[in-house]
């Protein structure tokens, strides 16, 4: 797009309303259409496609869905019960994964020790 477009373009929205909502839809109505059309055709909720994949499907692609999926259902049931997830969140920006079992309760995540350590060369 050229400058005297782009002005021409700024100039136009600025001055009339209608061709400013026009421009908006045109931007953001249109595409959102063309993308749910796209994802509608693409989507495909065949029972038969999606049962010969799950067979054909990996074994470590299988495992990972399993723990996953017990993952999800551990952490729903505790949103459910309204316990502390704190220390989910203290570990994932650590890069860690805390796993809990019913009977096992999780201590809160240490702080990091304050310490200081020095190393000096030796002469």
């Amino acid at each position: 797009m050229s400058f005297a477009t782009w002005r021409w373009l700024v100039m136009k929205t600025r001055d009339s309303r209608s061709f400013f909502f026009t421009f908006a839809t045109f931007c953001g109505v249109i595409p959102g259409i063309i993308g749910y059309g796209v994802m509608q055709v693409t989507n495909s909720t065949n029972p038969e496609l999606e049962a010969r994949l799950r067979k054909s499907a990996r074994p470590d692609t299988v495992m990972m869905g399993k723990v996953n999926q017990e993952r999800l259902a551990e952490y729903l049931g505790e949103l459910k019960q309204k316990q502390d997830t704190n220390d989910r969140y203290v570990a994932a920006l650590r890069g860690e994964t805390l796993t809990r079992k019913p009977y096992q309760r999780i201590q809160p995540v240490p702080k990091p020790d304050d310490t200081v350590t020095t190393t000096t060369k030796a002469q």
